[in-house]
C-alpha cells in the first residue's frame, strides 16, 4: 500500500497544476466560443428537463428528467457534504470562492461534453434491459468526433472511466459513508460496507431503466430535505450568513485560515483545494456524466447539452453553498470536538509543523513521549493532520495521558507500563463528521441525523450512478460481455472502499479523475467548432418560448431530413 500511495504522491504532484490550469482555461473558452450559453440558455435548459418538450418515441432510454436526476446522483452526494468540508480544512474558507468560480465555467464545460456525446452516441436497438439501447459519452466522442486514429486516446479515457468509477464514485463513497457510520453509532466499518454494497448490487444489476427510476425518486428527495435543513440553520444563524461570505471572499486572494495549515498565506494551495473539490463535487470536465445524459430520449443533442448545464448550478453553486455557510456560520471550522482517538485505525497521523503548515512525516519515530497529556517533541500525533493539543485517558477527560505514543505498535503506553489502544482528546473533524458537527450545532441530534441519512443516501446513489458509466466504458472496451463482470467487481470495491484508510481512498480518487479529465477537455477544446455549429442551428429554429406542439412537430421535421440524407 506504501508503495501505491508513494506513486499517487507522485503523479499527483506532476498533473495538479496543469489540470488546474487546463480545467478553467477549458471553461474560459468555452464561455466565450458559446457566448456564454450557461447564463442565456438556463431558462431554455429548465424547461426541458421538466419535461414540456418530451417525446416518449424518441431514441434513448430514459427522460430528460431522469437522466439528469441520474447524473445529479452521482454529482450530489459525497462532495457536498464531505467535499466542502475538506475543501475549508484544507484550504480555507476561500477555497469555496474557487469551488463557485469552477461551477460556473463548469456550466459551459458540461454543455458541451454533453453536446458532444448525444450527437456522436452508438445507438443499439433491442439490445435488452441489461445493455440498454444507446451508449455515448467521451470515448465515443474522441473516436467519432477527432477520428478513428485517436481511439487509443478513446480506450484510454475509458479506462480512465472505469478506475474513476470504481474509486472516485464508488470506493469514496462507502469510505465516507462507512467513516460516519462508525462516528456516530460505532458500526464496525465492514458491517456498513457489507450492508451497502448489498443495496448497490441489487439496484446496478437492473440496468439504466431501473437505474434511472430509482435517482428519480431519490436524488429530488435527498437533496430536498438537506437543504431545507441547512436553510433553517442559515435562518437561525442569519446574522452570521453576510460575515461568512465576506470571509469566503476575503480568504480567497488573502488565505489565512486554513485549518490543517497548507492554505496559511498560499494562494495557489487554496485555489487549487477549491477547484479539486469542485470538479470532484460537480464533475464538469470529466467526462462521466455525458454518459448519463447520453441515455436521454431525444433527437437533438443540444436539447440535453442545455439540461446538463443546470448541474454544476444545483450541485456547487446551492447545495455546497449551503453546507459551506453551514460550517462557517456555526463556527464549528475551526473548533475541536471531544474525540475518540483509536491509535489502530480511523484518521490518525503523525505530523510535523513547517512554515507550509502541518505535513505528514514519511516516517514516524519509535516513540512519541507525552506528559501530562502535552506532546513533547517535533513529531506529534494528529487527528485529520491537526495535531491534538491535550490527550487523556478517559472521555471525561479529568486523567491527562503521560507515557509514549508508539507507532510501530500502535499503542499508548504509560508511566506504569500499561498499554492503550485508545485515547481521547479535543480534535478537529473533517469530512462529512464535520458538516455533521455543524448541522448539529444547528439543529442538535434532528441536524445530525439529515447528514447520517443524506450521507447514506448520496453515497448510495452515487454509487449507483457510476456503476453505469463505468459500465458504458467497459462495454466499449471489452464488448457486452463485460457488463456483468464489471459490475461484480464493483460491488466488491465498494465493500474494499469502506474498510480501506480515508486519505488513501481519497487521494487515489483525485489522481484517477484528473487522469480521466486532462484528455477529455483537450477533446472538448478540439471539438468545440462542432459544438457551436449544433448550439446555432439548434437555437435558429427552437426559440426560448417554444410551444410543444411546435417543439415536436419540428424535431420530427428535422429527424426526417436527417434520415433522407442518410439514404442519399
Amino acid at each position: 500500500m506504501d508503495i501505491i500511495v508513494q506513486i499517487q504522491g507522485f503523479i499527483d504532484e506532476l498533473i495538479k497544476y496543469p489540470l488546474l490550469i487546463m480545467l478553467l482555461g477549458t471553461g474560459v473558452f468555452l464561455t466565450f466560443r458559446l457566448g456564454f450559453i450557461q447564463f442565456r440558455r438556463m431558462g431554455h435548459g429548465i424547461k426541458v428537463a421538466l419535461g414540456k418538450y418530451d417525446d416518449p418515441n424518441d431514441t434513448g432510454d430514459v427522460t430528460h428528467f431522469q437522466a439528469l436526476t441520474t447524473a445529479l446522483s452521482a454529482t450530489v452526494g459525497i462532495g457536498n457534504i464531505a467535499g466542502v468540508a475538506i475543501a475549508i480544512h484544507w484550504g480555507g474558507p476561500g477555497a469555496i470562492f474557487w469551488m463557485w468560480m469552477t461551477a460556473l465555467l463548469g456550466m459551459a464545460t458540461k454543455y458541451t461534453e454533453v453536446t458532444l456525446a448525444l450527437r456522436f452516441r452508438h445507438v443499439e436497438k433491442g439490445a435488452g434491459r441489461m445493455v440498454g439501447t444507446v451508449s455515448g459519452g467521451p470515448m465515443y466522442y474522441i473516436e467519432r468526433g477527432l477520428g478513428p486514429k485517436f481511439k487509443p486516446l478513446a480506450i484510454f479515457v475509458a479506462s480512465g472511466v472505469v478506475l474513476t468509477a470504481l474509486l472516485t464514485g464508488n470506493a469514496i463513497q462507502a469510505n465516507t459513508v462507512a467513516d460516519l457510520m462508525n462516528a456516530e453509532f460505532g458500526a464496525a466499518t465492514w458491517v456498513t460496507g457489507l450492508v451497502t454494497a448489498g443495496v448497490v448490487a441489487m439496484v446496478i444489476l437492473g440496468g439504466i431503466r431501473r437505474i434511472g427510476k430509482v435517482t428519480g425518486i431519490l436524488a429530488p428527495s435527498m437533496a430536498a430535505i438537506y437543504v431545507l435543513g441547512g436553510l433553517i440553520i442559515l435562518a437561525m444563524h442569519y446574522d452570521t450568513v453576510l460575515p461568512a461570505l465576506g470571509l469566503i471572499f476575503t480568504e480567497a486572494f488573502n488565505p489565512t485560515a486554513g485549518v490543517a495549515g497548507t492554505g496559511v498565506g498560499i494562494l495557489l494551495q487554496t485555489l487549487l483545494w477549491g477547484v479539486r473539490r469542485g470538479l470532484f463535487s460537480n464533475e464538469a470536465g470529466q467526462g462521466s456524466a455525458p454518459i448519463a445524459h447520453s441515455a436521454a430520449k431525444t433527437e437533438e443533442p443540444v436539447s440535453e447539452g442545455v439540461v446538463a448545464l443546470l448541474e454544476p448550478f444545483i450541485d456547487t453553486i446551492v447545495i455546497c453553498t449551503i453546507t459551506a455557510l453551514v460550517v462557517l456560520t456555526t463556527g464549528v471550522w475551526n473548533s475541536t470536538t471531544d474525540t475518540v482517538l483509536t491509535l489502530t485505525e480511523g484518521d490518525y497521523s503523525y505530523v510535523t509543523d513547517t512554515e507550509q503548515g502541518y505535513q505528514p512525516v514519511e516516517e514516524a519515530p519509535d516513540a512519541i513521549e507525552v506528559r501530562e497529556g502535552q506532546q513533547m517533541g517535533g513529531v506529534r500525533f494528529a487527528w485529520h493532520e491537526v495535531p491534538v493539543e491535550v490527550l487523556y485517558l478517559d472521555a471525561d477527560h479529568s486523567m491527562p495521558f503521560t507515557g509514549e505514543i508508539r507507532p510501530g505498535t500502535e499503542v499508548a503506553v504509560d508511566e506504569n507500563g500499561q498499554s492503550y489502544e485508545t485515547l481521547y482528546g479535543p480534535a478537529v473533524e473533517n469530512g462529512a463528521p464535520l458538516t455533521a458537527f455543524a448541522f448539529s450545532s444547528g439543529l442538535g441530534r434532528f441536524g445530525n441525523l439529515i447528514v447520517v441519512i443524506s450521507v447514506l443516501l448520496f453515497g448510495i446513489s452515487t454509487a449507483i450512478s457510476w456503476s453505469y458509466y463505468g459500465d458504458r466504458s467497459a462495454m466499449y472496451i471489452f464488448g457486452r460481455s463485460a457488463i456483468l463482470p464489471y459490475k461484480l467487481i464493483f460491488v466488491i470495491m465498494h465493500f474494499v472502499g469502506a474498510v480501506v484508510s480515508l486519505n488513501v481512498i481519497w487521494g487515489l480518487g483525485d489522481t484517477a479523475l484528473a487522469l480521466l479529465t486532462i484528455p477529455n477537455v483537450l477533446a472538448l477544446v478540439l471539438l468545440s467548432g462542432i459544438a457551436k455549429k449544433l448550439t446555432d442551428d439548434y437555437f435558429s429554429v427552437f426559440r426560448s418560448d417554444i410551444s410543444r406542439a411546435e417543439y415536436l412537430r419540428i424535431t420530427r421535421e428535422r429527424q426526417k431530413l436527417r434520415r433522407d440524407r442518410g439514404k442519399s
